[in-house]
């Protein structure tokens, strides 16, 4: 997980993904399987557990960056990109 902030009430955790203009196979947001996910996961638990608030709000967000040869970066979040892939245990 690259970024942890905050939208309003809720805490987000971000996944950036960054690829150039030419490998347009897929998207920067295709990087994040399930394995990935998985990983993200775990990292958020801990911090909503460090943070020992349960009943926090939280979501996963991925942001894409692509960067054209020459050109501006084109920048987009996807909001609620994945869930947790089981419920917490306190």
């Amino acid at each position: 997980m690259d970024l942890v902030c905050r939208h309003g009430k809720v805490l987000v955790f971000v996944e950036v993904k960054t690829r150039s203009a030419h490998s347009n196979l897929s998207r920067p947001a295709d990087a994040v399987n399930l394995e990935k996910q998985a990983l993200i996961s775990r990292g958020a638990v801990a911090w909503l557990r460090m943070l020992d608030q349960p009943d926090v709000p939280f979501r996963f967000d991925i942001v894409e960056v692509i960067l054209p040869p020459g050109g501006k970066p084109e920048v987009e979040r996807i909001e609620a990109a994945f869930a947790l892939p089981e419920p917490l245990r306190w």
